[in-house]
Formats: structure tokens, C-alpha cells, sequence
């Protein structure tokens, strides 16, 4: 790919502050774009800004809170004047089965992972159909796969998969491509996040290591490599797919 592919371009990424969502808004600012980085933390974005450098917006902002889509969106259009990429990387996890899932859990995962990308994608389109632009989402093997403990997750993930699918085929006609990707067991803060200690999340990274074929877990910027090549020319004819990069997880029976 050039290295500078995405010069001219301004890439949205939510999630940016840690894991996938850092890696994408690092790849996305490397490879020339103009980035709009969104997360909840101030520390974690001014060291993010100061990281990146110049062509770099960020905003705070909590996504489970119903107008903050907006405010994201049209702050980044009065900053860059438009948006070529949506990337929806902030993602929310904790533990639960069908019996004792909250309807506060479920609620906060069905909030940041499905109806803050609807949000996101429907204020931007009107900008990303000017542009001829994209979306990815950052979904997970948990929407291909159904795995127990992880309820409202796995529902979130795969109804998240679905607005992919739908919304490609509802913008196609329109220049707009959608696509998502769907990681298995990556390094990230997520879990942690979620509720997981530090010693049950080391078990479980050392677990992963024989649920994933290729023996061992994924790094956030293998990821982002995966989005940006979703996000251009190169993946032009490509829209409404759900991209497995999981080790080969999705073709494992539940262990």
C-alpha cells in the first residue's frame, strides 16, 4: 500500500484512546489522513494528541449518552469540514449469563456497541455520501460464534454485525461501503475494563492460547492493518462483509 494513502482524507475513530481504537488512529494518522480521535479519558487524549502530532482532533465524550453521537459528528465536520472514514472501535464488555444478566448491562452494551455506531453512521452519512466514503466496524468472533458467559456481548456483537450488513446494502447505490471485522482474543484493556482482575485476565490470555488455532492471541495493530485496508481504494469492491482476523477462532468448536 502507499504510505501515504490517506492524505487529503479524515478518519473518525472512536475507541481511540487504548487498544484497537489507538492502533487504527495511529495507522490512520501514518498513513497521511486527518484523524478525530473520541474517548472518555483527558489525560489519555492529550497524550494520544501529543503522540500523534499535528492533523490530529480530539474529543471527549461518553458514547452511552444518547447526544453525544451528534456532538462527535459535527464537531469533527466543523473542525475538517468532512469524513471519509467512520471507524466505530469503542466497544463495552462485562460477564453475564441469561439468568443474571442486568437490564443495566445489557442496556450499557447494547448503548456503546450497537446504538452509538447506528448514531455515528447515520449524522455522518450525509457526509461520508458527499465524499464517497466508508465505515468499519469493529465488531468480534462473538458475533459470528455464540460463547456462554458473555450474554448481552455476544447479542451486541452480532446485532452490531447486522447494521453492517444492512446499512451496506441500504448505501451501496450511494458510494458508500460498510464493513466490519471481527477479532477474536486481542491485548487489549477491554476486559480488564469489564470487570476482569489481573490475574484472571493473564489465565485467560494463557487459555486463549489453545482456543486460537494459530496458539496465540492478536495485537491491536494487526487490527488496525485489517481496517485500513477495508477502508481503501485497495477494498473497493468489498462492502458488507465481516471480516474474520481471530487465529482461526470462528472455525473452532466451543472449548
Amino acid at each position: 500500500m502507499n504510505e501515504k494513502q490517506f492524505s487529503g482524507k479524515v478518519a473518525l475513530v472512536t475507541g481511540a484512546t487504548s487498544g484497537i481504537g489507538q492502533a487504527c488512529a495511529t495507522a490512520f494518522s501514518q498513513a497521511g489522513a486527518k484523524v478525530v480521535c473520541v474517548g472518555r479519558k483527558t489525560e489519555a487524549l492529550e497524550e494520544l494528541e501529543k503522540t500523534i502530532g499535528a492533523g490530529v482532533l480530539t474529543i471527549e465524550a461518553d458514547l452511552a449518552e444518547t447526544e453525544a453521537p451528534a456532538h462527535v459528528v459535527a464537531r469533527a465536520l466543523e473542525v475538517f469540514s468532512g469524513i471519509d472514514i467512520l471507524v466505530n472501535a469503542a466497544g463495552h464488555i462485562s460477564n453475564g449469563t441469561i439468568e443474571n444478566t442486568s437490564l443495566q448491562a445489557w442496556d450499557d452494551m447494547m448503548n456503546v456497541n450497537v446504538r452509538a455506531p447506528f448514531q455515528l453512521m447515520q449524522k455522518a452519512l450525509p457526509s461520508l455520501i458527499e465524499r464517497r466514503g466508508n465505515v468499519v466496524n469493529v465488531s468480534s468472533v462473538t458475533g459470528l460464534r455464540a460463547f456462554p458467559g458473555v450474554l448481552a456481548y455476544c447479542v451486541s456483537k452480532a446485532a452490531l454485525d447486522q447494521l453492517t450488513r444492512c446499512a451496506s446494502l441500504e448505501l451501496a447505490a450511494k458510494g458508500v461501503r460498510v464493513n466490519a471485522v471481527n477479532p477474536g482474543v486481542v491485548v487489549t484493556q477491554i476486559h480488564k475494563r469489564g470487570g476482569m482482575n489481573d490475574e484472571a485476565y493473564a489465565a485467560f490470555l494463557e487459555h486463549s492460547k489453545t482456543t486460537h488455532p494459530l496458539g496465540r492471541t492478536g495485537r491491536p495493530e494487526e487490527i488496525a492493518d485489517l481496517v485500513l485496508f477495508l477502508a481503501s481504494d485497495t477494498a473497493s469492491w468489498i462492502t458488507g462483509a465481516t471480516y474474520s482476523i481471530d487465529g482461526g477462532r470462528s472455525q473452532t468448536c466451543a472449548r
